[in-house]
């Protein structure tokens, strides 16, 4: 799953995993995991998550590496904030290479910068089971409270305006190029992001759908 912070790359992929018993892989999480336990790669990782900027390619990639070869990602697994550089799209193909694997394909999420600062300034994350709200269209069922495990929502550090505007020139900077990667490898698809959600995860089920008609 590709796209800018905000464009809904988590709910999606949550969705996608739950539909076909994949095992929902997020940078994101597992890094912020590392950050709330204290282990070393979360105190390695703080000072850049904090300031909005991407952490180092070899943090990410040992950590992804470690959660790719668990048990519940041998059916399959869907990618969630990785990888957010060429090196690191390069690195990927290799780690899938010698577990014989590939993808089938990349979905890109195309949401415009103002509609991601209002996602994102109203966006509530659960920091137990990770279940993201937002609070003008998927608001939880008791205020401030996750429905699933009870526990209470937070906004990240990382999802105030002045954050999102720098996670976002950096996104245009170092993973926009991406695209062109994944394109020129035949594997790239585009689906609107503002389409509402239920819209979004239909389309991403008929692409599904179609490369493994493919296979």
């Amino acid at each position: 799953m590709l796209g800018p912070p905000g464009a809904g790359k988590g709910t999606q992929a949550s969705a996608m995993a739950r539909r076909w018993g994949m095992a929902h892989i997020s940078s994101g999480d597992l890094l912020r995991d590392n950050v709330r336990e204290d282990t070393g790669l979360g105190r390695r990782a703080r000072p850049y998550m904090e300031r909005g900027e991407l952490v180092p390619d070899q943090l990410i990639l040992d950590m992804m590496a470690e959660r790719m070869a668990q048990p519940d990602a041998r059916a399959g697994f869907v990618l969630d904030g990785f990888p957010r550089t060429v090196a690191q799209a390069e690195a990927l193909d290799g780690l899938l290479h010698r577990t014989r694997q590939e993808l089938d394909g990349v979905i890109y999420l195309g949401v415009p910068e103002e509609e991601i600062l209002r996602r994102l300034s109203g966006r509530l994350t659960c920091p137990q089971c990770h279940t993201i709200y937002q609070v003008d269209t998927m608001p939880p069922k008791v205020k401030g409270t996750c429905d699933k495990c009870g526990s209470a929502l937070e906004q990240r550090g990382d999802e105030q305006p002045e954050v999102v505007r720098k996670r976002l020139r950096v996104y245009e900077e170092q993973t926009a190029p991406l695209l062109a990667y994944y394109q020129s490898k035949g594997l790239l698809r585009e689906i609107d992001g503002t389409i509402g959600v239920e819209r979004v995860l239909e389309a991403i089920s008929r692409l599904v759908q179609g490369a493994r008609e493919a296979v």
